[in-house]
């Protein structure tokens, strides 16, 4: 008889441990937090009387708790509990909500809210006209679905002191009435700083709740694990009350923001306080995140070569090259992980080249720099992935062909272009670490369940067609696991702590309804999550 204190014995599973070969198991024994063993239902019939509770798999597959390497869940307020327009389909859809919610909040100064989409607005932003027959007497400020964008009513723009002399800002775009030179309504990148300088804060209520509904959901997915791609002071407050009340559950990482329009000494000292003080095992901040570029359908994503649509015209770069390779020595220096936005190729390379600069100055260490989105790489520039040692964070939930690729990426682009967005099996052929990401609130939902499918079939959910997205970069059903679990715990320096299920690591994994390795690729996404458990303890139970 074993005399270590056991609290559960899991017996009869599918295990996929996802260990350096891959292997499987039938049984798992749980101490405390960790795991203890790992293995046949005959090695664990010794830990029986070690007085566990024993629960029988029923030949379930089991997984190791999902990690989601790139999110935003301190800046999700606006869909928990603003006018939230995810998920509508039309601008009567939206016109509904929004009178829905203003009625419901008459006394409200100030209305805003999130999740438009830039596919019913091709080639322009939404007008503020559609805004002003709705609300027309106090400032309204709706923000896209990818959170490049805003879209505002006429109040919002006086509110803001925007008018037709208001120059576009160094980076960003204010749209125009082609006639009248006047602001129509759609702002773009960092023209929306002028919005948010007026907007009043969240309550830090607010903030907690929308962490603590988030927690729910990613439980609910089977994610025990989150990088909060963009923290600044206010997010950052959220996250400490919600420590300080006992409410943190999940493991968070985050990214501090760093915006070249503020002073970088002051940036970068403020970030080194933060990881200095930040040592919450739950919640740590040891990354920087910086904006290379855009978004293709604002026409703001930096681009090698022109976009199809506008002649001569590249895109939107927020940061010059040669000050982005300085920022990411200094962060590089201090240790920081640096955590890049890149869309184009154009911004990729650039992104590139100022990490490779800040390798050359300060030598080669095992930083795991970040280079997130990658809608457009290059295949020589694919391999300095793997040269310079940084993990890729792909969005596979956007590997399909769908309203965005005929509306947008196909005009933007053109087809050569739309055709070879998101590789990812040359990421993966490469030998380059891939951490999947769904990039919430900008997809929902976020479950990795639909971002494994769309990996391995590069198609919509739940269908079989010959219409798909760059069919040779189709990865394997084990590599987009993969992804999900150790690559992301990896990409966070978590890999000896969490992302497989071997003995000695934290006992974090999920309880799946079938098994995705004997069902076709298209039902990956009808898989239910059964339950979830995090350092040996169950947060999510399926009704």
């Amino acid at each position: 008889m074993n005399e270590t204190r056991v609290n559960k014995i899991f017996k009869n599973g599918m295990i996929y441990t996802l260990d350096n070969k891959n292997s499987w198991a039938q049984a798992m024994i749980v101490a405390a937090d960790r795991l203890i063993y790992v293995g046949s239902n005959e090695g664990a019939e010794s830990w029986i009387d070690a007085g566990g509770e024993v629960i029988d798999l029923e030949g379930r597959l089991v997984l190791p708790s999902f990690v989601e390497a790139h999110a935003h869940p301190s800046h999700a307020v606006d869909f928990f509990e603003n006018i939230s327009l995810y998920q509508l389909t039309s601008v009567d859809q939206y016109r509904e909500k929004i009178l829905e919610y203003t009625a419901d909040h008459p006394d409200q100064l100030v209305y805003r809210g999130n999740g438009w989409d830039n596919t019913l607005f091709p080639l322009h932003g939404p007008g503020k006209e559609i805004l002003d027959a709705i609300v027309p007497d106090k400032p309204l400020v709706l923000i896209s679905y990818d959170y490049h964008s805003m879209w505002v009513n006429t109040a919002m723009l006086a509110f803001s002191g925007i008018t037709r002399d208001t120059p576009n800002p160094d980076g960003g775009i204010i749209e125009r009435d082609s006639q009248t030179g006047e602001p129509s309504g759609t702002l773009r990148e960092t023209a929306m700083k002028l919005v948010e300088a007026v907007l009043p804060d969240f309550s830090l209520e607010d903030k907690v709740n929308t962490l603590i509904s988030y927690q729910k959901m990613a439980f609910a997915s089977g994610v025990t694990m989150c990088h909060d791609a963009m923290l600044d002071e206010d997010t950052l407050a959220g996250y400490k009350a919600l420590a300080a009340a006992g409410a943190l559950e999940m493991i968070f990482r985050g990214s501090i923001a760093i915006e070249p329009d503020k002073p970088i000494g002051e940036q970068i000292e403020m970030l080194l306080d933060e990881r200095a003080n930040n040592k919450n095992p739950k919640f740590q901040t040891n990354t920087a995140k910086l904006f290379v570029d855009g978004v293709v359908e604002g026409g703001t994503a930096y681009l090698l070569e022109p976009y199809s649509n506008q002649s001569a015209y590249y895109g939107e770069l927020i940061w010059e090259p040669g000050v982005l390779k300085e920022v990411c020595t200094a962060l590089d220096k201090e240790q920081i992980q640096v955590h890049m936005h890149v869309i184009g190729d154009g911004a990729a390379r650039i992104a590139l080249d100022a990490l490779e600069h800040a390798q050359q100055q300060n030598g080669k260490r095992d930083a795991r720099h970040l280079l997130t989105h990658l809608q457009l790489v290059t295949p020589q520039d694919i391999k300095r992935f793997k040269q310079l040692g940084i993990v890729g964070v792909p969005n596979p939930f956007w590997f399909k062909v769908d309203e965005y690729y005929s509306t947008l990426a196909l005009p933007y682009l053109g087809a050569e272009r739309a055709n070879q967005q998101y590789p990812m099996r040359s990421f993966l052929d490469a030998g380059v670490c891939m951490a999947s990401a769904s990039d919430f609130p900008v997809t929902i939902p976020f479950d990795p369940l639909i971002g494994i499918e769309l990996g391995v079939t590069r198609s919509p959910v739940g269908t079989v067609t010959d219409e798909i997205l760059w069919p040779e970069e189709k990865a394997s059903l084990e590599q987009m696991i993969t992804s999900f679990t150790i690559n992301g715990a990896y990409a966070n320096f978590l890999e000896n702590e969490t992302g497989t299920l071997e003995v000695g690591k934290q006992a974090d994994f999920i309880v799946l309804d079938q098994n995705l390795f004997e069902i076709e690729a298209s039902e990956i996404s009808t898989t239910k999550i059964l339950n979830t458990y995090l350092q040996g303890e169950e947060v999510f139970q399926a009704e």
